[in-house]
């Protein structure tokens, strides 16, 4: 329609949300159908999360708030920061908003002008490139080889720095690979960051808690503490304690940035939901020990489904330190046709097909910036996955 804005043209609906979308959709219609494309936990919120939002409905905590945040989360979120990366922070540097994502959108909006370049690491989470192109911004994209276990190396990051380049975004572990730096790695790229003092520095550490095998989870401002003061520390309580529907991320950082992040939320959606800050509040001043708990479990689904994975024709999976994704290449079924008579051309075609045929939803890896590939989100049941992973090894098993 041409009174549409041109800005809107730039950008592409989510693809994660299209795959589960679809799924759900053929499920409707009655069709068997296993959907790994979701990016969130099975597992139930905590009980006590949920009983610290019944007092708070109870309580009449049920009214506006500050634009991003009560105080009382804010100050959550600051002893969070200590305990868990011993970084220090005031309230005046945190921003709640609904969701990570509305974090991340906040920050750019608020930094970005035309020309303005973000350096993405890829594979990438779907949202960033898009976000950056809805504030004006101009995504660059620095690849992640499958030969480095999906991680940037300095010298691709440095070749990637520009005079025009505001942001490096960085996510670890990763969305879609699972791949996690460690302090080390890590270093290799604030090294590069610190000669070139006008890069800001955007972590994404959703994942932070869900690691596994031993991994210890850094994040750059901990690493080097010099990059502190132009570090936006950007987490949440959706993945690690299984609140993806209450929709509460946050942020720290420079105290005038943290005020542009404001001004923008303020002006958009205004606070979060006040019963679900209540319930966040409770998530990380709360007991932790459910982490390891499920971290246990979704360990062993990790184990299942590259062991799974590996054993399909044609499929490479690597195993991921963290998060509950895995990344296999399928190089070696590209240019076969499948027993529906589709020719698998590019990873797309792949997943296309496989969902039609097999009944199996994966989001293909061209969304994620690197082919070919595609992604499995193992946060759902051993049965589901033991079936949907045979289904894709008999799959590959009849391309020709």
């Amino acid at each position: 329609m041409t009174f549409l804005s041109k800005t809107l043209a730039r950008v592409k609906p989510s693809p994660t949300i299209a795959v589960s979308t679809l799924a759900a959709e053929l499920k409707a219609q009655g069709k068997d159908v296993i959907g790994l494309g979701a990016g969130e936990p099975d597992f139930d919120t905590p009980e006590n999360i949920k009983q610290a939002a019944k007092a708070a409905i109870d309580a009449g905590k049920t009214k506006y708030t500050a634009p991003d945040g009560i105080i009382e989360l804010k100050q959550a979120i600051c002893d969070k920061f200590k305990r868990d990366n011993g970084l220090d922070y005031t309230p005046k540097q945190v921003s709640v908003g609904t969701g990570g994502k509305q974090i991340l959108y906040n920050a750019l909006m608020a930094t970005l002008n035309p020309g303005d370049e973000v350096v993405i690491p890829a594979p990438y989470w779907v949202s960033y490139p898009d976000m950056v192109l809805l504030a004006g911004g101009e995504p660059v994209i620095a690849m992640a080889s499958a030969d480095n276990a999906y991680k940037l190396t300095p010298e691709a990051l440095e070749a990637a720095i520009t005079p025009k380049t505001k942001w490096f975004i960085f996510n670890s572990p990763s969305n879609p690979t699972g791949a996690g730096y460690t302090a080390a790695e890590l270093k290799g790229l604030t090294d590069v960051l610190m000669r070139h003092p006008h890069v800001w520095v955007m972590t994404d550490d959703m994942y932070e808690h869900l690691v596994y095998d031993g991994f210890q989870f850094a994040t750059p401002a901990q690493v080097e503490p010099g990059l502190y003061d132009r570090t936006l520390t950007c987490n949440g309580v959706s993945k690690a304690y299984a609140m993806t529907g209450w929709r509460i991320g946050y942020a720290a950082g420079p105290e005038e940035l943290i005020g542009a992040m404001r001004k923008i939320q303020s002006q958009s959606t205004s606070n979060p939901s006040s019963i679900s800050q209540w319930a966040a509040v409770e998530a990380l001043n709360g007991t932790q020990g459910y982490i390891a708990e499920n971290n246990a479990v979704f360990k062993r689904r990790r184990d299942l489904v590259v062991e799974m994975l590996n054993a399909a024709e044609g499929v490479v999976c690597p195993v991921p330190e963290g998060a509950f994704y895995v990344y296999p290449s399928i190089e070696g079924c590209i240019g076969k046709t499948s027993p529906g008579g589709k020719r698998i051309g590019t990873d797309e075609d792949f997943a296309t097909a496989l969902l039609e045929e097999k009944g199996v939803a994966v989001v293909f890896g061209g969304a994620f910036g690197l082919s070919p590939n595609f992604r499995v989100s193992y946060a759902t049941s051993d049965e589901n996955l033991k079936t949907a992973c045979t289904r894709i090894q008999e799959f590959c098993a009849a391309l020709t």
